[in-house]
């Protein structure tokens, strides 16, 4: 009896590990191919369910969605006149394509991390002190800890006379537009390329990423059709590799979508981390208990933008989660539309009584 007992739990137990953590498909390189799909059946999700989702979707005015099961698309559905080959923005979401690209110009010996911002931006790029900027490293930046003011005027603007000195660099973590898009300018110093002909050779040669960076007032913003931020989801769900092609260093990956400082443990490198002790949030200096989307797996990371611009990676359930459209609410970073997103994917479950 016994061993039937224990045949019974190694059986679901290598069923639980089938389910959750199949080999990855990757899409043809080739947009105008077949991306494979699955039935959202085997994976014992309702259609009434799916058509709820889909209702809750269009009531908080999405235009593109997709969810990915092990790289095969699952669900994808549109709204109004929004299509497969619509363009969006990403909003800060485009953090982590950033974040990705500061990862590969290291790796290519192009820049350290730890160097200071000046060595790149020139002596002056602040409104501080030399000893002040001095102290400013590009992981300050890659982490929201500059130390400059976040609470002037405009804090997308990235003249020094809108970086002024707050704190010590690394002593205070707040969400601060200006110090991340000066990462562009990093970028472009250290490659001497500029940012979209990097972002096309690095990343969307290799993954067949379509969009490009456009400047809106300070910030540079990269546009796509939802498939594109699919793939880059894909090529995160895969630490960093496309159909065996390891696009970014594993050490820089891993540091990414992990707690990047003491401050806020829910922030990598410009990546929001789920199930984590506390987090912090835009424009505020509390620090609140817990995840800030309790409903989503522990192991989900995300880069999430305004009006709600969602890239959400699940590793150990094997899913991507897209979102794009206009906005839900009038926060900057949109946790709870993240959390009820994936509140809806739980219910989609024929086996759950909701």
């Amino acid at each position: 009896m016994k061993k039937i007992a224990l045949l019974f739990v190694f059986t679901l137990f290598v069923f639980t590990i089938d389910t959750f953590a199949q080999p990855l498909y990757y899409p043809p390189l080739s947009t105008s191919a077949t991306w494979e799909t699955t039935d959202p059946t085997t994976l014992n999700w309702c259609p009434e369910r799916i058509n709820n989702l889909y209702a809750f979707l269009e009531q908080e005015n999405t235009k593109g969605f997709i969810i990915l099961k092990d790289g095969k698309i699952v669900l994808e559905k549109y709204f109004g006149t929004f299509t497969d080959q619509s363009l969006w923005y990403w909003a800060s979401a485009g953090k982590t394509i950033t974040s990705f690209l500061v990862g590969k110009a290291q790796e290519e010996n192009l820049l350290n991390i730890n160097d200071r911002s000046s060595i790149y931006l020139g002596t002056g790029w602040t409104n501080c002190t030399l000893p002040q900027e001095n102290n400013i490293t590009i992981k300050n930046q890659l982490t929201m800890t500059s130390g400059l003011n976040d609470g002037v005027t405009d804090n997308h603007c990235t003249l020094p006379s809108c970086l002024d000195y707050l704190a010590d660099a690394g002593t205070r973590w707040a969400y601060h537009n200006a110090p991340y898009t000066l990462l562009d300018n990093v970028l472009e110093n250290a490659t001497s390329q500029n940012l979209n002909t990097y972002t096309q050779l690095k990343l969307k040669n290799p993954t067949g990423m379509t969009g490009g960076w456009a400047t809106v007032d300070y910030d540079n913003v990269f546009y796509s059709n939802v498939r594109s931020m699919a793939r880059f989801g894909l090529l995160m769900q895969g630490n960093g590799a496309w159909n065996g092609n390891q696009l970014i260093n594993s050490t820089y990956f891993n540091e990414m979508i992990n707690t990047s400082q003491t401050l806020n443990k829910s922030y990598g490198y410009l990546w929001w981390l789920n199930g984590k002790q506390s987090f912090m949030v835009p424009t505020s200096q509390i620090v609140f208990p817990g995840s800030y989307a309790p409903d989503a797996p522990d192991d989900m990371f995300a880069g999430i933008g305004k009006n709600g611009q969602i890239v959400s990676i699940a590793p150990g359930r094997g899913l991507v989660v897209i979102r794009m459209g206009d906005a839900p609410d009038s926060s900057e970073v949109p946790f709870t539309l993240c959390n009820q997103i994936w509140q809806k994917i739980n219910e989609l479950d024929c086996n759950l009584a909701i």
